[in-house]
């Protein structure tokens, strides 16, 4: 008991006292990970569970979209169509629970994070 209470503790002080650029990274992470959940879910038939870990994907790329400054350029714009493009993928499996869906996204979301994991290294390396 006290070691979740401890856990959660961390991990609520860890997103609170995250950087932007933590947090991006945190949500991407998410993506990655709740996306594998669902694809799993799905395999073993468990629609509840599939369900939940897609709309939480679903909503970290509503959040990615939000939080996007379109103005910002070319890339901007492009990064926007692409979130759109996984997020609409997330919809279509969530509603056919259909693994070959996710197969589509998923490779897409791991690129995601992994273009973000680098950008941050590299603006770290400028600093």
């Amino acid at each position: 008991m006290y070691g979740q209470n401890a856990y959660n503790t961390y991990k609520n002080n860890s997103v609170n006292y995250a950087s932007k650029e933590q947090l991006l990274l945190m949500l991407v992470d998410g993506a990655v990970k709740f996306s594998k959940i669902a694809r799993q879910a799905i395999l073993d038939n468990n629609v509840q569970k599939a369900h939940e870990n897609l709309m939480k994907t679903q909503d970290i790329f509503t959040e990615l979209m939000v939080s996007l400054d379109v103005n910002a350029g070319d890339w901007a714009r492009n990064m926007m169509a692409i979130y759109a493009f996984i997020k609409e993928g997330l919809v279509e499996a969530n509603f056919k629970k259909d693994v070959k869906e996710l197969d589509k996204v998923i490779p897409l979301i791991e690129d995601i994070r992994n273009t973000w994991y680098e950008a941050e290294k590299k603006a770290r390396s400028v600093r």
